[in-house]
């Protein structure tokens, strides 16, 4: 399958929302290749190979599968000859759930076929992997799927159907240039920004703003957006029946026609999209300008859509078979009698479109024609993975590596340079190597052979007693190399990869180069080592979907499974190497030999950061240890789910969605671990913080501001006074908005510590080269999400200190020279901020700012107060790190430090004791504990996780829908009808954690012949494969919109809940209305004392709430 030339292979991807038909178009591709058969494309799914994406009908994990096809093209000297082309797929899942398998597949291609369901039009994961082809530099073709709904189900007459499919594409035309004017507008800011600092420089050398103007001469450079829209003309636009196996551009019929007409072709397909229309009388193409009041219709209608109609007619509407024999003598098709008298009218259609219409054919020349061979894809994907912020389409090499890598280079000197995006796991009876080879016709003969001579041989040698010379035993040769049965239980990690440069061979030595590999330092520097392990390739496959196929070499161009990574690779990784032959470490003096081949080509980003938590325990106790293999396999086979270890003890796993999670456990138990699993109830991550209420308990201590704590550690050595502020909202959200800003600048200055340290020869600790790095995993677990900075890591201090002054008040007058540290995690919505009146202030922005090379952050004249300020701002990182309400994450408040005071002869007595320890512990608790003490003073809030929820659904179940919506304590956001459809659309807002079980019990009725609605069935079976997300809402949306309306949710951050978790009816009017027992519950108190109770913590409920007197069964 390996194509001698590279520029004869292309790399595409399919893409969509879920159940918009990209396995089952890929099933088409499959038949053509004669891998399964004609009959059962569309129905057998073949790249669906687990048995719960058989069952459920959608796609859970990306597959990929090389193809090979001859093309008819013409030479040079203008005659026909077929070229052989390789086509390497990868189908992906749309659910939002296995988002993180789009983005580890569009990584690994050049072109990608994104499908849009011609009723449902652009969904939200139609717009996300939009958005992940544009990031990626991917050649998109759009392929509008589902038509024959146009005629079976809406049945739109041949003119709607036209202005429908003229609607979606500028649908789709319109998030295209949407990503396209948001990129202007940042490459217009970043010129305007370049352009005045080039200004001032010229004004400080002409001393003349206007000379300075007139001698500055650069403009901003205008780009064309014409090729990255979608026009039926230029050739990317597909329109398709995946199910039916037909699929065509404007040119199939440009070409039908152009000799009927009198046309050329390039001319005809041109206007046979648009608003074009053929006079009759003058048998010429006129535009809507010369229509003067006739109704013409246009050519797509007249000359495509009404003869697609007349089929589907003929054969499903109006059943017909002597129109049926018509069509298929007006269009030469040759098909047997036997076909045209089959009673099933979908495989008469596909047999009558298969050879009029081909879905490979047109799919394959599209790819051709439309995505770029790897030699010219690379030059302009590949700067752009080597330089994430680079604008340009492409860029000049810099070296012998880039050369090879932009032009696809495969020679014995050309650098190897591969992808790994993700690791996959196995069953190692699977492998090409374990299975038992069938015999070929040669090798049975030859066998034949042997027995023969050996019964030949039997009476000369003599057989023995009872031994027939018939079964007398034929000798076989037992292979030297034969490896040893692999264990039945075994799973074996095999990396998904792309070759970029080079020719990869089996058994060579090549070094793998892991994402956090800093190329601006030396391979052998102390960060840089650790992520460089040498790698021998222990074996190379080509994938053909649930089959591995052998292969001795790999070129550049080729997509490919690569064995030996395990134990060494965690999820992704570049591969490299100097040329064919590999490395030899024996040679090999330093690492620095190596820079020249070595590149860092990232990791691949997750659009879906992981929500749903549970913790698993083995239901035996002494299967831990395979409960920890088990989990270690799974985090490394899955790119999205995350597994680690609380500080109390529980392992848990992460995964995007309740879907998602199930199928991990299902992992768990039946591959990895192999044992049976006892998982939790979905664990939900809060936030908690404080409002400043109406009415609100009086303060801690009299007389001083609300919020205020003093606080002391043991024997009073130790005094400090804090006092907690709400932060002002918008200051929030732009501490949240760029906290990516944050931890970069801490890292930054982190890393110019260890690299000084080690130019000095310097010991360097493992943890402070690896402290950022476990950073970016903590604020996944917790639920962060994944944001866009708002500025520049240089003026985020400047803007911060304007959101102060915005907010005005006493806020006006915080410095943000004063800010002390950000939290939790060092990165969080919460502030500690100096406001000491005596000493040196403590400031985050002066010790980044400052470029020394130590660990020396303290303040030279600062005495022994400053001694403890680490303690103070380990205290608020662990009080914002677990709140006071249910121990979650704390976000906007402000922790003012007042002032503290130090007893400097208890110290002292302490000291020589030996009891410094103990000092510093309690004033770390201390500070912990005011810091809680301080936002309860305020009216605490928590903040719920939310899921923006979309509903595509029936126009006579929307109210059922709301209903639903209501009854999860949502709300809804939005709602709109589509265009051309009784369809609606709804956006709502969903609490993550009303979205698990809340219709216990139910699950049975719930499974009902879906009746009594006319749009249910088409919708029914998307509504069931959608379930797995929210698997209680849908089922409840489900049972009320009897299958009619369908949700696809997507975690979308977190929303205040305004209700005091403490509140109690105090007030006559409160208690007239509730009663002393407040018989309505406090939903903030229950989701608090939820949590509470699931971590072990004291939970305030009354035991017995009724004390009167019961009776016994004996009275």
């Amino acid at each position: 399958m390996l194509s001698p030339d590279s520029t004869n292979v292309r790399i595409i991807t399919t893409l969509g929302h879920v159940d918009h038909g990209k396995t089952t178009l890929m099933d088409a591709l499959l038949a053509a290749n004669n891998i399964i058969s004609n009959r059962m494309a569309g129905k057998m799914r073949y790249l669906d190979s687990r048995e719960d994406e058989q069952e459920r009908g959608i796609t859970m994990e990306s597959s990929a599968v090389s193809l090979k096809f001859q093309v008819m093209e013409r030479d040079s000297q203008g005659e026909k000859a077929p070229k052989t082309y390789i086509v390497n797929m990868i189908d992906t899942p749309g659910h939002v759930d296995f988002s993180s398998e789009v983005s580890t597949a569009s990584r690994l291609c050049d072109g990608a076929l994104v499908l849009v369901d011609v009723v449902e039009g652009v969904c939200t994961q139609t717009t996300a992997v939009l958005r992940q082809a544009w990031q990626d530099r991917l050649k998109p073709i759009l392929v509008i799927n589902k038509v024959d709904r146009l005629i079976t189900e809406l049945q739109l007459a041949p003119v709607e159907a036209y202005n429908h499919l003229a609607r979606l594409i500028e649908q789709v035309n319109a998030v295209m240039g949407s990503f396209f004017a948001s990129e202007r507008m940042e490459d217009d800011l970043r010129w305007r920004e370049e352009r005045e600092r080039r200004l001032a420089e010229k004004k400080d050398q002409l001393a003349d703003e206007a000379d300075a103007q007139a001698n500055d001469g650069a403009e901003f450079q205008e780009k064309d957006d014409e090729d990255i829209y979608f026009a039926p003309e230029r050739g990317n636009v597909i329109f398709a029946s995946a199910i039916d196996g037909w699929g065509f551009r404007v040119g199939k019929f440009a070409q039908l026609y152009s000799a009927k007409l009198g046309m050329k072709e390039a001319n005809l397909r041109r206007v046979l999209w648009g608003d074009y229309y053929l006079d009759p009388k003058s048998k010429r193409v006129i535009s809507h300008k010369h229509l003067k009041g006739r109704a013409l219709k246009p050519l797509f209608v007249q000359f495509v859509v009404e003869n697609i109609w007349a089929v589907y007619d003929a054969v499903v509407m109006n059943p017909n078979p002597e129109k049926v024999t018509k069509i298929v003598t007006t269009l030469g098709l040759k098909i047997p009698p036997r076909d045209l008298k089959s009673k099933d009218s979908r495989y008469l259609l596909g047999v009558i479109f298969s050879q009029w219409l081909s879905l490979s054919t047109c799919i394959i020349q599209a790819a051709i024609d439309v995505v770029p061979a790897p030699p010219i894809a690379q030059a302009t994907r590949i700067p752009k993975m080597i330089y994430p912020d680079l604008r340009e389409a492409t860029i000049a090499p810099k070296d012998k590596l880039q050369e090879d890598l932009f032009a696809s280079k495969f020679g014995p000197e050309a650098c190897i340079s591969a992808y790994v995006s993700k690791m996959f796991a196995v069953p190692a009876k699977d492998l090409p190597e374990n299975k038992r080879k069938p015999l070929t016709a040669e090798e049975m003969r030859a066998k034949a052979r042997e027995a023969k001579e050996a019964r030949a041989l039997a009476p000369e040698s003599g057989t023995g007693e009872g031994q027939s010379i018939a079964t007398a035993p034929v000798p076989q040769e037992e292979p030297k190399d034969t490896p040893p049965p692999p264990k039945e239980e075994e799973e074996i990690i095999l990396g998904f990869a792309r070759l970029y440069a080079g020719t990869l061979r089996t058994g060579i030595t090549i070094y793998a180069v892991l994402p956090k590999y800093d190329s601006t330092l030396e391979p052998s520097h102390p960060r840089n080592a650790k992520y460089l392990i040498p790698v021998t390739v222990e074996g190379l496959y080509i994938m053909m979907g649930r089959e591995l196929v052998p292969v001795d070499v790999v070129r550049a161009g080729n997509t490919f499974a690569i064995k030996g990574l395990e134990g060494k690779v965690w999820r992704s990784a570049t591969i490299c190497g100097p040329s064919e032959a590999g490395i030899s470490l024996e040679g090999l003096k330093s690492l620095d030999e190596l820079k020249p081949c070595l590149i860092n080509l990232g990791a691949v980003n997750s659009a879906a950061p992981p929500i749903v938590r549970v913790a698993l325990e083995p239901a035996m106790p002494a299967d831990m240890p395979k409960l920890l293999e088990g989990l270690k396999l799974l985090s490394q086979s899955d790119p999205c789910v995350q597994t680690f270890q609380q500080q109390t003890g529980e392992h848990v796993i992460l995964a995007a969605g309740e879907l998602h999670l199930e199928r991990c456990l299902k992992d768990l138990r039946e591959r990895f671990a192999r044992i049976e699993i006892q998982a939790s109830k979905p664990i939900v991550p809060f936030r908690e913080t404080a409002v400043r209420a109406t009415e609100m308990a009086p303060t801690k201590i009299p007389g001083a501001p609300r919020g205020t704590v003093r606080g002391s550690s043991s024997h009073n050595i130790v005094k400090f006074e804090i006092r907690a502020v709400p932060l002002p909202s918008e200051t929030t959200h732009f501490i949240l908005e760029n906290s990516e800003i944050l931890r970069k600048l801490q890292q930054r200055e982190r890393r110019r510590h260890v690299n000084n340290a080690a130019e000095q020869g310097k010991e360097v600790k493992e943890e402070d080269v690896g402290e950022g790095e476990e950073q970016e995993v903590n604020d996944d677990i917790y639920g962060d999400v994944v944001r866009k900075p708002t500025v520049k890591p240089e003026q985020f201090w400047e803007a911060l200190q304007g959101k102060l002054k915005e907010a005005g008040g006493d806020w006006a007058a915080v410095s943000v020279d004063k800010i002390w540290a950000f939290g939790p995690q060092k990165a969080g919505g919460c502030l500690l901020i100096d406001a000491r009146k005596d000493g040196v202030v403590n400031s985050l922005k002066r010790r980044l700012e400052r470029h020394r090379g130590t660990d020396d952050v303290s303040h030279e004249d600062g005495g022994p107060v400053q001694e403890f300020d680490n303690h103070v701002e380990t205290g608020f990182q662990l009080a914002t790190f677990q709140g006071p309400l249910c121990a979650e994450p704390v976000e906007g408040l402000a922790y003012f430090v007042e002032g503290i005071e130090i007893d400097k002869e208890g110290l002292d007595k302490e000291a020589e004791q030996n009891r410094l320890p103990q000092v510093t512990g309690s004033v770390i608790s201390a500070v912990r504990d005011a810091c809680r003490n301080g936002l309860l003073d305020w009216s605490p809030r928590l903040m719920l996780a939310m899921y923006s929820c979309d509903i595509q659904c029936a126009t006579d179940v929307l109210g059922k829908v709301y209903g639903v919506v209501a009854k999860r304590r949502g709300r809804i956001v939005a709602e709109e009808m589509k265009e051309g459809t009784s369809f609606f659309n709804v956006t709502a807002l969903l609490p993550v954690v009303e979205s698990f079980g809340f219709a216990d019990g139910e699950q049975p009725e719930l499974r009902l012949v879906v009746q009594g609605c006319d749009h249910a069935m088409r919708f029914a079976r998307q509504a069931f494969y959608e379930w797995g997300l929210t698997t209680w809402t849908w089922l409840d949306i489900r049972k009320r919109t009897s299958g009619a309306a369908s949700p696809q949710l997507i975690f979308s951050g977190y929303e205040l809940l305004d209700q005091d978790p403490f509140w109690v009816p105090t007030t006559e009017e409160e208690l007239e209305d509730l009663g002393e027992k407040a018989d309505r519950s406090n939903i903030a108190k229950g989701y608090v004392d939820a949590v509470r109770e699931r971590k072990g913590m004291f939970v305030d409920r009354k035991i017995v709430e009724f004390a009167e007197k019961q009776r016994t069964l004996k009275r």
